[in-house]
């Protein structure tokens, strides 16, 4: 009888096991191939934390940001990582797409270490490097302020260059820009050279009038997808919160991702560690929602339709409901 027992434990491990694995929910994640969400993705999955939750993720690579996009809209994915002004203006043409946040890392205007600029009133009669063009959120929300706060046009008044972030911070180090506004890991590259930062997205939009910093980028999914696939949703967003309370607490963590980060030397690595560390929003949904309103507002403003898209207000649902306890 003893085999028989041990035959029926076994049995029972096997059906423990497959209904363990039944249970994970899968949810595909359409990320850029070199981005830095796949930093925290292969922190999740290493570790374990997607299956803790009861989701099994699969990362789909895109080479760049319009195909992850695509690939959202046509269900090729489940979930991918934008901002909350394209959500809301997918809305306002019927798209059912919503936004939870991820991150308020943001933009920084770097200047050298030695430079006499201190201000962003000295911002005048400069060349200036911008990443992400001329509409450009953090552009245009610096040059709303550096017009109401000190009467310059920096878009007129300056020789502007538009382009790549890597070409932009090679012309940074090599002094072939008096002034960067680059995306934020490239600014804290700068950073751990020396730069320092003159002014941040996040600075001009406290100044211009929200409450607090604001999650720029955010996980995007269908509201359909939510609603059929609640478990999933959910799970994976605990895992996205287990995954950033472990790369907020854990060095040993950061020198595993070393590799991903492709940090030159330790001082990069642990600026890169600390302002990824500071864009773990900590607010809650409402709060985040009702600035990213106040952005809206601004940007309406300033950028207009070819900006926002015809709506004059954040379209409802952007953010998705699911987060009234703060996500």
């Amino acid at each position: 009888m003893l085999w028989l027992r041990s035959a029926l434990a076994a049995v029972l491990l096997l059906a423990a096991f497959l209904t363990g694995a039944m249970a994970q929910e899968k949810i595909r994640v359409g990320v850029l191939k070199y981005g830095t969400v796949n930093w925290a993705l292969d922190a999740m999955t290493r570790n374990g934390l997607d299956e803790k939750n009861g989701v099994d993720v699969e990362i789909v690579p895109f080479a760049g940001e319009d195909a992850s996009t695509v690939a959202i809209q046509a269900g090729d994915v489940d979930i991918i990582v934008s901002d909350w002004l394209w959500v809301s203006r997918q809305r306002s043409a019927g798209a059912d797409l919503t936004f939870a946040p991820y991150s308020t890392s943001v933009g920084s205007m770097m200047v050298a270490g030695d430079s006499e600029m201190k201000a962003l009133g000295d911002l005048k009669a400069k060349t200036i490097g911008v990443a992400g063009g001329p509409l450009d959120k953090n552009w245009l929300l610096i040059q709303a302020l550096a017009k109401k706060k000190y009467g310059i046009d920096l878009a007129s008044e300056n020789d502007v260059v538009f382009g790549a972030p890597p070409l932009l911070m090679a012309k940074a180090q090599s002094g072939e820009l008096d002034a960067v506004l680059n995306f934020w890991h490239y600014a804290a590259r700068l950073e751990a050279e020396g730069f320092r930062t003159l002014i941040s997205g996040t600075d001009a939009a406290i100044e211009m009038g929200t409450s607090g910093p604001v999650a720029a980028l955010g996980w995007v999914f269908r509201d359909s997808f939510a609603d059929k696939n609640p478990k999933a949703i959910k799970g994976f967003l605990a895992a996205d919160k287990a995954t950033k309370a472990l790369l907020a607490s854990s060095d040993e963590e950061w020198r595993i991702l070393a590799r991903l980060t492709k940090a030159e030397n330790d001082k990069t690595l642990h600026t890169l560690r600390d302002r990824y560390r500071e864009g773990i929003p900590s607010r809650s949904a409402a709060d985040e929602e009702a600035d990213a309103r106040t952005l809206y507002r601004l940007l309406v403003g300033i950028g207009g339709e070819k900006l926002v898209g015809p709506s004059t207000e954040l379209v409802d649902g952007t953010y998705w409901t699911g987060l009234a306890d703060g996500g």
